[in-house]
């Protein structure tokens, strides 16, 4: 591939990196009163929109490194095969986790969405499977409830009890 080949590709990232450099600015324009002791209303976006420039020149870095090596035309185009059966059935447990999050409420709908997605993808060892799951919801809890401040759904019916017990188990209340 030539350099020209390499800048063309460079051309999406470099535009989300230009849009997410303006974004920011734009953000750092917002009216914010933070209440004491809790992140301001810029923050999150702030943050999120650095992370996503920081993202943008990992993928240059990805690119270029690619360019070094220069792999052979038949390695670069080949990949290998979709299976779609399997991802449509991701795109459907998706789906049916944001479905589920109003009724089971999000500590089970995450849990039960984390462990039935990584089985479809592949992940057989009962023991990993299972400690990802509920680490990851546990994780994803606080990063919400506690540092975020974002009221997650609690569930309808016996799951908002369930859930209101085992938030008190983890000292999220």
């Amino acid at each position: 591939m030539n350099s020209w080949g390499f800048f063309s590709r460079l051309k999406g990232p470099l535009l989300i990196f230009l849009l997410s450099l303006y974004l920011y600015f734009l953000a750092g324009k917002m009216e914010e009163v933070p209440i004491p002791g809790q992140l301001g209303p810029a923050f999150w976006p702030k943050a999120i929109l650095i992370l996503l420039m920081i993202s943008c020149g990992i993928k240059a870095l990805e690119f270029f490194f690619a360019e070094k090596r220069k792999k052979a035309p038949e390695q670069e185009l080949s990949r290998p095969p979709v299976n779609l059966p399997k991802l449509a059935v991701m795109i459907v447990l998706v789906i049916a986790a944001v479905v589920a999050l109003d009724a089971l409420g999000f500590l089970l709908a995450n849990f039960l969405f984390l462990l039935s997605f990584m089985r479809v993808a592949g992940l057989k060892k009962k023991i990993p499977l299972l400690l990802t799951s509920v680490l990851g919801t546990i994780l994803l809890i606080y990063l919400f409830v506690k540092v975020v401040y974002l009221p997650l759904p609690k569930g309808r019916w016996f799951f908002d009890d369930v859930t209101i017990f085992l938030y008190r188990i983890l000292r999220v209340f």
